[in-house]
């Protein structure tokens, strides 16, 4: 794969960015990214850089490896209607909180005797700098979604209405989590900006979450996002 090819999807992925666009942010003329694009010349070493912070990948992401296969892990990209469900939810700070809060999900699942559980997940915020740069801390939440009827034994469950989201399927998305997943949130929020719409900041509403599944022996991972 080139490095041409690697830019030029970069910047589609970008909300459509058009070479003019990209380069009005450089600081160089259409023609220069056209020709980077094209691998009849190559950016110094600055621009390089430069190109990395904004797309926020690595140099050898950028120069060495074939950007464009995570473009095949997506699909479905709509908006969605989710009708209102109540849920459990279970926080975590730890050096593997995604792995502990759906631990904990699981074990209420296992009490409350449900044979398919279904659960999601999002990023939890509520984490301090001191513990993300000393301790290697993060913060997760996942979230057991009741079924009608189905009181829980403990915790607080939590009632959300009917939202709009705008959502993507991925395949196979822990071959690749580091990369596809957090790609999944810039495409998002890519088209949101491109169609100008607005997330909802409603404190009621789950802002993003993740929801994992099987289908035909296959991984699959839909993400969304709250839209106004």
């Amino acid at each position: 794969m080139s490095f041409g090819q690697n830019l030029q999807f970069l910047r589609k992925m970008q909300g459509g960015m058009t070479q003019e666009e990209l380069a009005e942010k450089l600081g160089v003329s259409r023609q220069t990214v056209s020709k980077w694009e094209l691998d009849t010349a190559y950016p110094e070493i600055g621009k390089v850089i430069e190109l990395c912070s904004l797309f926020s990948c690595t140099m050898d992401q950028l120069i060495r490896e074939d950007m464009t296969l995570t473009d095949k892990a997506y699909s479905n990209i709509r908006f969605e209607w989710v009708e209102a469900f109540r849920y459990l939810p279970y926080a975590v700070i730890s050096r593997e909180p995604e792995d502990d809060a759906k631990a904990h999900v699981k074990k209420w699942a296992a009490a409350l005797q449900l044979d398919a559980p279904q659960i999601i997940g999002w990023d939890f915020p509520m984490v301090s700098q001191e513990q993300i740069n000393v301790f290697n801390m993060h913060g997760y939440a996942a979230a057991l979604i009741l079924p009608d009827g189905v009181t829980p034994g403990e915790g607080e469950a939590l009632t959300q209405q009917r939202q709009k989201y705008i959502a993507v399927t991925i395949k196979s998305p822990f071959t690749d989590p580091f990369r596809v997943i957090p790609g999944a949130y810039k495409l998002l929020m890519s088209r949101m900006e491109h169609l100008g719409i607005r997330p909802c900041h409603d404190k009621a509403v789950i802002s993003c979450f993740e929801k994992e599944y099987v289908m035909d022996g296959t991984e699959y991972m839909d993400v969304y996002i709250a839209v106004e």
